[in-house]
């Protein structure tokens, strides 16, 4: 494939379909999660439209080329959690800005070529994959990919610098602390007392993960500072929120075609429902099926529906998001609305909630996918 950085060029493989290298795995603690949703895509995607490559990134940063069943045999619910291990071949870029191609190497054996692809749908939550560092080398290559590019993907990993951006656009959000590595090591007890004055309880959580990764609600000053200790596990930078009586609501963002305006979904609520959660944590997303629902379109008076998805589409557009994003919110008992995030790689399989919104909403999960590869195509990859 020849150097193109112009969109709706994508050329076609010898049976006329799109080749797409799907990225998934990585380096974060979200690792099962986005093996999970890597699965949910391949068994989605319209196979007689695109040629897809499974591309499996171990924890350790290795790219392996993997078997499409296998992949799509993943769960969350079968004891052991997916995870791509280490191989003898890896699969690299070939050099040089444009050439779209894929390559196997091995020790001692000449590159293998899989061929040129046409997009990259980068199915990775959490950090080395969500966070830019992905998007920034996709746009090295040239090479269109789904979803937000470098600044919004960066922006919108971290918890901090995402409600500094929210506060300047002018958008609710809650009170909160950040914690560096630094502030951390030099005054603890200045970081606690910070963290002190926003009353109890609080959400001690790693300024960049996701999936309710090292996340603690604490209601006892004692344990506050177990909590950063437990998040700072998963990342030396720590976000302390102060909680918030509310509901949570989710909203999901569509990105369309330029000069049209993102679009917003119904919105849902997230119900936790069977009393062994106090938040909705990571094993009452994936693991436990009973502890959580979706409702949606959510129960809300007309005015707050329309405010929900408004804000959503204002929320994508103030970090310049592109493709997709889940904007979280929590509807007050006043009646006000506060935005807790966005995830600019929401969980993406087929029971996720922003699948499962497009779907309220009249948007199925292989047309959203299809929806997002277009995307992709459309739009030219560097300055944009």
């Amino acid at each position: 494939m020849t150097d193109s950085a112009q969109p709706g060029t994508a050329t076609r493989g010898q049976d006329g379909r799109i080749r797409v290298a799907v990225l998934f795995g990585g380096r974060s603690s979200e690792h099962a999660v986005s093996c999970v949703t890597a699965a949910g895509v391949l068994r989605a995607i319209d196979r007689d439209r695109y040629d897809v490559v499974p591309i499996g990134i171990s924890r350790s940063g290795q790219w392996v080329q993997m078997d499409d069943a296998r992949v799509q045999a993943f769960s969350l619910d079968g004891g052991a959690l997916p995870a791509i291990e280490d191989a003898h071949a890896t699969v690299v870029t070939a050099p040089g800005a444009g050439s779209h191609e894929l390559l196997v190497t091995a020790p001692g054996e000449p590159p293998r070529s899989l061929g040129a692809v046409d997009v990259v749908f980068p199915l990775l939550h959490g950090p080395f994959g969500e966070d830019g560092t992905i998007q920034g080398m996709l746009e090295l290559l040239g090479v269109p990919y789904v979803g937000a590019g470098v600044l919004a993907s960066a922006v919108g990993m971290d918890k901090d610098f995402m409600k500094v951006v929210f506060e300047h656009a002018g958008l609710p959000v809650g009170p909160y602390e950040s914690i560096t590595a630094r502030q951390w090591t030099a005054d603890r007890a200045a970081c606690l007392d910070r963290v002190g004055r926003l009353g109890l309880p609080v959400f001690v959580k790693p300024a960049r993960a996701g999936s309710s990764m090292g996340i603690t609600r604490v209601t006892d000053p004692a344990a506050l500072e177990a909590a950063i200790e437990t998040a700072r596990e998963h990342d030396p930078k720590v976000v302390v929120e102060a909680g918030i009586v509310g509901r949570e609501i989710e909203c999901a963002v569509l990105d369309r075609p330029s000069p049209e305006r993102p679009m917003a979904s119904l919105p849902g609520e997230i119900v936790v429902a069977d009393g062994q959660h106090t938040f909705y944590d990571f094993e009452a997303k994936y693991v436990d099926v009973a502890a959580a629902a979706l409702s949606c379109p959510a129960d809300l008076p007309a005015e707050a529906t329309a405010r929900i998805r408004q804000l959503a589409v204002e929320t994508f557009e103030a970090v310049a998001g592109e493709g997709l994003s889940r904007v979280d919110f929590f509807y007050t008992p006043e009646g006000d609305l506060i935005i807790n995030e966005i995830n600019t790689m929401p969980g993406f399989t087929p029971i996720s909630m922003y699948p499962q919104m497009w779907a309220a909403t009249g948007i199925d999960y292989p047309e959203l996918i299809d929806r997002l590869l277009e995307l992709a195509l459309s739009r030219s990859t560097g300055l944009r």
